[in-house]
């Protein structure tokens, strides 16, 4: 039998069987009919009232059976609320919900639907920039519920992620605080803060947060700073307030400055150990070399205490602070530029990595924070990133690290406002903050600077004699600036004329390396360096 005979047979059976269930449903309203007595039309109701109830009744009998099987109450009647008992045995019918954050969190996903926030267990405060909102969280929830979907609650307000901040409690996890700026922020500036809030902060202030709060990091002890972002965006004001702050916070330290853009930190010169003004990278691996000299000469007084069963030695505090550090990466093409970049790399991988445990920290700073400008090896070792205005979530990896996004409430700084400068995406600790660096007046910053190199002159003057002070006075008496090797070992009674044995014999009295000073290889000694060693404790 072909297919198509088959559904024909199939379709008169069906019909069949319709018309045969509708003379069995006539009759059996024709039976009702004559026995009641009743009109067509009423007889026809009555059966489907009659079959409408019993289906709902059956369905009540199968909702109470369930109910009994898994131990439920039965439901409240319609128009009353369910009193729903939590664990202090209050009822949540009787504790009025506060609707906005309500609405807010749930909306965020936040909480569950059938949670509130109460009334009575929320503040709202005022702020110059806006209100927040303290309140404490359902039971089952705690502050990284709300921190996990800020940008969304930032929604449910009509404004954006950087308009809201958020802070947890010290002795809840449920309480939380929530900021909601009125305005976008930071737009009213902040009064720079004095010596004594500087002094009065508990580590290091990097800047002012939205509500205008002094905001850093606890301590740059074994960390160091990548800082990032466009140029014409406040960077160098924003390292000139660091180093500000830090000159004042930590009073007693070494600085060494390297100012890629020339003049863009020559205000510090006069408080450095040593500061260079240059973009050759010659110059940056020289510094990079000295530096990882102290590092080693640290590590091996570090562990003589050690064997000796000493207290570990505490070291002066060192900051190594390069502006425009891509440019000191960057080769020229040629196999030997490549080798030179390759090698230069390398020792400031091995400062920025080896160096804290010492005591030594470096801070970075580039207007060119592309994949390509800092090597991985060497981005990879800082603890603390701050990144500026940039034009893209790429270009803000290369700075915040490959995984920032995925952190908990990020900060996207391509959606900073290019128009106020100093403002920056501060990354530490796991946590983003958004601030705005200060932008202390010049007189301000000199005065900061002459306290800071009358001190190393009087520590400089009481320091007990040596060969290093020895040579510094001579060079002083002469009116010299510099001295070849040659014509200062005779000084100390160093006879030797071999110019390679007199100069380590001289070398090892001082503790200073000499300097290349000309083609044919003679060096000899600059006065501003032996200063500097001297000021550093070397």
């Amino acid at each position: 039998m072909g297919k198509k005979q088959q559904q024909e047979q199939d379709a008169y059976g069906q019909l069949a069987g319709a018309i045969g269930g509708l003379v069995i449903v006539f009759a059996i309203l024709a039976a009702i009919r004559d026995k009641l007595g009743l009109s067509w039309t009423a007889t026809v109701l009555l059966v489907v009232g009659v079959l409408v109830a019993l289906g709902y009744g059956l369905w009540k009998l199968r909702g109470a059976v369930l109910r009994a099987l898994a131990g439920q109450a039965p439901p409240a009647p319609q128009g009353q609320q369910p009193a729903v008992a939590d664990p202090a045995g209050a009822a949540q019918d009787d504790e009025p919900a506060h609707p906005e954050l309500t609405a807010a969190l749930i909306a965020a996903g936040a909480i569950d639907k059938a949670d509130v926030i109460r009334d009575e267990d929320v503040t709202i405060k005022p702020v110059s920039t806006g209100r927040q909102y303290e309140f404490l969280l359902p039971k089952t929830r705690t502050f990284k519920d709300v921190e996990s979907r800020i940008a969304t609650v930032a929604g449910w307000f009509d404004v954006s992620r950087l308009h809201v901040k958020l802070e947890r409690s010290r002795d809840n996890e449920r309480r939380v605080r929530l900021l909601v700026l009125e305005q976008p922020p930071f737009s009213q500036s902040f009064p720079v803060p004095t010596r004594q809030e500087i002094k009065a902060f508990d580590g290091v202030p990097l800047g002012h947060d939205v509500t205008g709060q002094l905001v850093g990091v606890p301590t740059f002890d074994r960390a160091s700073l990548l800082l990032g972002g466009m140029t014409q965006m406040g960077k160098t004001t924003l390292i000139n307030g660091l180093i500000t702050c830090l000159l004042i916070a930590y009073r007693d330290f070494d600085l060494y400055l390297l100012d890629g853009k020339l003049c863009g930190l020559i205000k510090f010169e006069n408080a450095c150990v040593r500061y260079e003004a240059s973009d050759s990278p010659d110059v940056f691996e020289s510094m990079v070399d000295e530096l990882n000299g102290r590092v080693e000469e640290r590590y091996r007084v570090k562990q003589e205490a050690l064997r000796g069963r000493q207290p570990e030695p505490k070291f002066k505090p060192v900051f190594f602070i390069v502006d425009e550090v891509a440019d000191f990466f960057a080769d020229d093409g040629t196999a030997k530029g490549k080798e030179k970049a390759a090698r230069i790399t390398e020792k400031a991988r091995k400062l920025v990595a080896k160096s804290l445990e010492s005591g030594i920290s470096s801070i970075m700073l580039t207007q060119r924070p592309d994949k390509d400008a800092i090597p991985v090896n060497v981005r990879n070792q800082f603890l603390i990133r701050m990144c500026m205005y940039v034009e893209s979530q790429g270009t803000a990896k290369v700075t915040l690290g490959d995984s920032y996004f995925t952190t908990a409430a990020p900060i996207d700084p391509t959606h900073l406002n290019p128009q106020i400068p100093g403002q920056a995406v501060l990354f530490a600790g796991g946590r983003s903050t958004l601030i705005r660096g200060f932008d202390f007046p010049d007189e301000f910053i000199w005065e900061v600077v002459d306290e800071v190199q009358a001190r190393q002159q009087k520590a400089l003057d009481k320091a007990p004699e040596t060969p290093l002070t020895q040579a510094i006075d001579l060079m002083r008496k002469k009116g010299v600036s510099f001295m070849y090797t040659v014509d200062l070992a005779p000084h100390f009674d160093i006879t030797d004329t071999s110019p390679g044995p007199c100069g380590q014999k001289l070398a090892q009295l001082l503790g200073v390396r000499s300097t290349k000073v000309d083609s044919k290889g003679l060096r000899g000694y600059v006065l501003d360096d032996l200063i500097a060693a001297a000021k550093s404790g070397q």
